[in-house]
């Protein structure tokens, strides 16, 4: 009977995870925020400070750093769109041209595309498509709307944020006071061995992105990519989705090279530049900041974002991590278990070379 109640609890998270997606998206970024801006206000804490200013600080910490991110990011990848859509007709009529020969003498169709008409209709398409999602977004369902739930999301953030980093003790010392006396200690165990493993995998992980970002703007600044700096960055910090991240950053930096360049030696830059990359990732980055320490595979992260993703959207994804590392310990404890039991220590002897 008193199992009942994980089991409804457990059912209680799914539902909500599949109903409230869209409006638990803001509380679980306040959350992990939270989570990664507690360490920050418990020192700030103990150097003698109150609790509500160290929140407040904290808060306006992580605020300035997202707006310098966006600051940096977003006049610099909205050059990169400007230059694509001068550069991709010129592009594209070029590689007919390179294509022309082959499909006349294979095919016997001739190719023929006038750069200056096809320059017009992208420039009519474009009105068009500006007209189209103006009056969309003048729309009092549609864009009214959405505009009002991205300020609220907005706004929530940091103060879901604030309250979490002010009151995350009270709130821990409740919630816990909800276990029953016969539980507590091996919940107080396995919650603090998920906390370990949450913060050193959050720990290194932000060190792998900071480095890789550092390592993508100077690389693809050497190689000479004009939008080097917004590229690497993104890619930097792409890459907490392991491969899906660097193959993202891969693709942006060689459509930034198509458009740059026109001969070889550029790509290959490029090439070097994100192979070298891919080898400091996996063979120096990941087995020194995180290795053994955590025991989380990069493919068990992949399968959790999906997995997680599919079932209940970005909801999901925000809730992938912690509850891999719930999973992990959980597993821990299982074999530990299992090692334990007289199922693992009674099995049969392997028979004698002797015997038959």
């Amino acid at each position: 009977v008193h199992y009942l109640w994980i089991v409804g609890a457990a059912i209680v998270v799914v539902l909500a995870l599949e109903f409230l997606g869209p409006v638990l998206t803001p509380f679980l970024i306040g959350a992990i925020f939270a989570y990664l801006g507690t360490p920050i206000v418990d020192a700030l804490e103990r150097r003698k400070m109150s609790r509500t200013l160290g929140t407040i600080i904290t808060v306006l910490l992580f605020a300035i750093a997202i707006l310098a991110l966006l600051v940096v990011l977003v006049p610099l990848v909205r050059a990169e769109f400007g230059l694509a859509a001068k550069k991709l007709p010129e592009l594209f009529s070029r590689g007919v041209a390179s294509l022309s020969p082959w499909f006349e003498q294979n095919l016997g169709v001739s190719l023929a595309i006038d750069l200056a008409t096809l320059k017009e209709f992208a420039a009519d398409h474009a009105d068009s498509l500006q007209g189209l999602s103006a009056r969309v977004l003048a729309g009092v369902k549609t864009g009214g709307l959405l505009l009002i739930s991205i300020i609220v999301n907005a706004a929530l953030i940091p103060v879901v944020m604030f309250y979490l980093l002010r009151d995350w003790h009270m709130i821990w010392s409740r919630v816990f006071g909800l276990v029953p006396h016969a539980w507590r200690d091996k919940t107080r165990q396995i919650v603090g061995e998920i906390d370990v493993v949450l913060a050193e995998f959050l720990r290194g992980q932000g060190m792998v992105m900071v480095s890789l970002a550092l390592y993508y703007v100077i690389g693809l600044t050497i190689a000479g990519l004009q939008f080097s700096v917004p590229i690497g960055i993104l890619t930097g910090l792409l890459v907490f989705i392991p491969y899906v991240g660097f193959g993202l950053g891969f693709v942006l930096g060689t459509l930034a090279a198509l458009l740059q360049w026109n001969g070889l030696p550029g790509f290959l830059g490029i090439l070097a530049v994100y192979g070298v990359g891919q080898i400091l990732e996996n063979y120096v980055l990941l087995p020194w900041l995180i290795g053994d320490r955590i025991g989380l595979h990069p493919l068990a992260v992949i399968f959790a974002l999906l997995a997680f993703g599919a079932l209940f959207g970005f909801a999901g994804v925000l809730m992938a991590l912690p509850v891999s590392a719930a999973l992990l310990v959980g597993l821990r404890h299982v074999r530990t278990a299992y090692r334990a039991s007289p199922l693992f220590d009674d099995a049969p002897e392997p028979p004698a070379d002797d015997e038959p």
